[in-house]
């Protein structure tokens, strides 16, 4: 696995990368050589933020925790993206390698596999809006999301309100 780690705010001390590259080798099993992880280790108002992403043939696996202490965050991340890994064994990517293994690293048991089923649909017509009138849309609706088509770009937009209450914006290319 190939580990790479990025700094925002926060100097990594280099046995947190120790600890954290054992860590993470330990999922190894499920991947091989050809994962790459980023580790991001970000600080904040005293709250240390860990982001966690492993891709691997296709496959992406995320995880992002925050506490007063990075050492914790590391053993909050692992069982999140152990949980993903387990639960997509279906996916022809990971499926072998989970059976073969059978115990786990970081987590007790396997998730439940039971997929949310679709709740509603929605069908409507876009309507070319500008991004300021979306951001409006989603405090006037109290939505966290809005899909819109785009007047400026003339493209399918999503735009979401993030953890942090800024807004971020996707852009969908078809």
């Amino acid at each position: 696995m190939k580990i790479e780690f990025i700094e925002r705010n926060y100097k990594i001390p280099s046995r947190l990368k120790e600890v954290i590259t054992d860590k993470v080798n330990r999922l190894s099993k499920y991947f091989g050589d050809d994962a790459k992880v980023k580790v991001l280790c970000s600080e904040q108002n005293k709250i240390q933020k860990l982001e966690l992403t492993i891709v691997n043939k296709g496959m992406l696996y995320r995880s992002e925790v925050e506490s007063d202490e990075m050492y914790n965050n590391i053993d909050l991340a692992l069982p999140k993206i152990e949980r993903q890994i387990v639960r997509h064994k279906d996916k022809k990517i990971a499926k072998n390698r989970v059976k073969e293994i059978g115990a786990f690293e970081f987590i007790k048991e396997a998730p439940e596999e039971k997929l949310p089923e679709v709740f509603k649909k929605k069908t409507f017509e876009l309507e070319p809006i500008t991004v300021e009138d979306a951001k409006d849309y989603i405090d006037r609706l109290g939505h966290e999301f809005f899909v819109f088509l785009n007047a400026e770009t003339g493209k399918v937009n999503v735009l979401y309100r993030r953890k942090d209450e800024k807004f971020g914006l996707i852009e969908v290319n078809y």
